[in-house]
């Protein structure tokens, strides 16, 4: 059965604009995204397949083009939508913390940080630049890979504060296993950097480390 000869109150689009987006599972929201099914499959039960091949939502979202194009009903095009609808998403976010201290709104500077780094596959590195209103001037990822006191250079750091004319920052990086509980070498970490920014009188407000659930505060915790 196609869906449009579903119920109203069933079909995906229509359930969005009078419930809201948040009424929708995982499967609806990819049946909006894909349109259309295929031969014998309404788009509903194309996203059912998608997500129980590839184990949830967010491994879906995070495949590469290769092995996302190899299924059911994508392609290099859908691969490209996907991404720009990732990336809108990414800027929203973006958006909402220049207009405001990040002081202010502590959760969109969590829900930003981990829109950035959660689907990395290894350790990122970076700063989260503030003026002396602390309002986001911008965001680099500087290190990639282990991130450890040899990997994370201070003054790589320094530099790129004082290029940014930073007052302020904020440390991030990801744990892709998950855990953001932080390791010894990342509260050593922590305060290495926070001494050598303190010498040019940037402060560092946090560091928050991604991984599943919320990104971990470490000034929350006491930790810095």
């Amino acid at each position: 059965m196609s869906i449009r000869d579903w119920p109203a109150a069933e079909r995906p689009r229509e359930k969005l604009l009078e419930q809201g987006s948040a009424s929708l599972s995982d499967a609806e929201l990819l049946a909006i995204f894909l349109r259309t099914g295929v031969s014998g499959r309404s788009a509903v039960d194309v996203a059912r397949h998608l997500l129980s091949k590839f184990g949830s939502l967010r491994a879906l979202l995070e495949a590469d083009q290769s092995t996302f194009s190899r299924e059911l009903g994508l392609g290099p095009a859908k691969f490209a939508q996907l991404q720009a609808v990732q990336e809108m998403g990414r800027r929203h976010m973006a958006e909402r913390l220049r207009n405001k201290s990040v002081l202010e709104n502590p959760q969109a500077v969590r829900e930003y940080l981990k829109a950035l780094l959660r689907h990395e596959l290894h350790e990122v590195f970076g700063c989260l630049f503030l003026d002396s209103r602390h309002q986001v001037l911008t965001f680099e990822a500087l290190f990639h890979g282990s991130i450890d006191n040899t990997s994370v250079h201070p003054r790589q750091v320094v530099k790129r504060a004082l290029a940014n004319n930073a007052a302020a920052l904020i440390l991030c990086h990801n744990h892709p296993s998950g855990n953001s509980t932080p390791s010894q070498a990342d509260r050593k970490l922590t305060k290495r950097l926070q001494e050598a920014l303190l010498l040019v009188d940037v402060r560092v407000l946090d560091h928050f480390i991604v991984g599943d659930g919320d990104p971990l505060s470490m000034a929350e915790y006491g930790w810095m």
